[in-house]
């Protein structure tokens, strides 16, 4: 299935300072172990970013799968449509509906 072509999915959301913490430990305890369980293998590996604002923090995610197929695995055909898990909806004060994907043309390590 996989093409030698390994996509980035790009994503935002935004929840409150108190929220931060539970969201965090939500995305690495449950949403992302959930999505493996569930049978998405080709999701190699997933980035979590966070920058603080005023009065909430920005979730910044880079997932890095190893073909376009896996990425409708993990999303559905729909693939741009955002996932966001109800349990993540409660914590969450807004997010992208959609999300971005990108060729992965090389990493350098420095």
């Amino acid at each position: 299935m996989s093409n030698g072509i390994k996509i980035i999915r790009t994503w935002k959301g935004w929840t409150t300072i108190e929220n931060g913490p539970i969201y965090e430990d939500m995305l690495i305890n449950e949403v992302f172990p959930t999505v493996k369980r569930n049978g998405v293998d080709g999701l190699e590996k997933v980035s979590i970013s966070t920058k603080k604002m005023n009065d909430e923090v920005e979730f910044f995610l880079v997932l890095q799968f190893d073909s376009i197929d896996s990425v409708k695995i993990f999303s559905g055909e729909n693939y741009e449509k955002a996932y966001v898990p109800d349990n993540a909806k409660r914590v969450l004060k807004r997010y992208d509906s959609k999300a971005e994907h990108y060729q992965l043309k090389g990493e350098l390590f420095l």
